[in-house]
């Protein structure tokens, strides 16, 4: 599975990158920021990433200007009720202060809430995280009742929020991506025959904007018209 948006490119996470990730996750600027920060084993990694690789679980690479960059991911999906806990790390310190976060952020929220027609999204974010909180509340996150003495709290996501507070930053993102506006996902050979993307056409039919469909040798597009 692979989307493109606003100049990012989120590809469905292989084994043959869990190393990198291993890396990134391993590293201080990444690590510190995380509840747990202990260092990772290629074992270990071996192992997270056969649990996360079914259809609970939607751990995309980040790709920006052909280069891959951090992951984003989706876990604990509940496909009927349209819901699931989002998370963003950036494996390259170089892009931590630049814009390039929230066009990967405003890609997936939008293409989660609109071309998937998704009821909300939460997030955990450590108290201590004074960045990543104000970067989650400037997206629209709003803490949940009875985190405030919690560590590891959770956050929440609705259309209406996104919307509400992500205004400014949108506009933005708009302007960077110029022409690169339109959602446009790929579903390959092994989405289906993993069941992906059987979930994916499901939501795909009751898409709150217009979609077309094309079957091409790399698999199934379906674009924003």
């Amino acid at each position: 599975m692979k989307l493109f948006k606003y100049g990012i490119i989120l590809e469905r996470l292989k084994e043959t990158d869990a190393g990198l990730v291993r890396r990134w996750r391993n590293s201080d600027p990444v690590r510190l920021n995380m509840e747990f920060r202990e260092i990772i084993s290629p074992e270990q990694q071996l192992a997270w990433y056969r649990s996360i690789d079914n259809l609970e679980n939607n751990y995309l690479m980040i790709y920006y200007k052909g280069e891959k960059i951090g992951l984003l991911n989706d876990k604990n999906v509940d496909w009927e009720a349209r819901t699931s806990e989002s998370g963003l790390f950036l494996g390259r310190t170089e892009f931590y202060s630049t814009f390039v976060p929230f066009l990967v952020s405003v890609a997936g929220i939008e293409t989660t809430f609109y071309f998937l027609n998704w009821n909300r999204q939460f997030a955990r974010i450590l108290r201590s995280n004074a960045r990543a909180i104000q970067y989650n509340t400037q997206l629209g996150y709003r803490l949940m009742d009875g985190q405030e003495n919690i560590e590891n709290q959770l956050y929440e996501l609705t259309r209406d929020r996104f919307e509400a507070s992500a205004k400014k930053i949108r506009k933005a993102v708009h302007h960077l991506a110029g022409d690169d506006r339109q959602t446009r996902l790929l579903l390959e050979r092994e989405d289906y025959a993993s069941g992906l993307a059987q979930r994916y056409e499901t939501l795909l039919k009751e898409s709150p904007v217009p979609v077309n469909r094309h079957e091409t040798a790399e698999g199934v597009w379906y674009t924003e018209r």
